[in-house]
């Protein structure tokens, strides 16, 4: 059983333009670092996993159910599975760490 991995051994994918994913995982959880070019967006979307996260690097504008934040370095965010959500980019390059249970599928392709 492998215990340590680089950056390399991450799976890589798009997941919109402008939005790049680095995703490792084990049997009921994942992580997924997301950097986010200026202006770029993740359109509103929703799935059944729970989802937490931290902002690494840059702000931008987080829309979870109703609600709409600007957030930045260094603050944190949960979204309960079925919650619709949607990130926008500010003008400047942004990083967040995604945390899911369980996995998903669809990010492991």
């Amino acid at each position: 059983m492998k215990y340590f991995y680089s950056a390399e051994d991450a799976n890589q994918r798009s997941l919109s333009p402008g939005v790049k994913l680095k995703t490792m995982w084990g049997e009921k959880i994942m992580m997924s670092l997301v950097e986010l070019d200026p202006k770029s967006e993740v359109p509103m979307h929703s799935h059944p996993h729970e989802q937490a996260g931290m902002v690494l690097e840059g702000e931008f504008e987080f829309t979870i159910g109703t609600e709409s934040k600007k957030v930045s370095k260094g603050e944190y965010y949960i979204i309960p599975g079925g919650i619709e959500h949607k990130v926008v980019a500010g003008s400047n390059p942004a990083v967040a760490l995604d945390i899911f249970s369980p996995p998903r599928e669809d990010y492991k392709s």
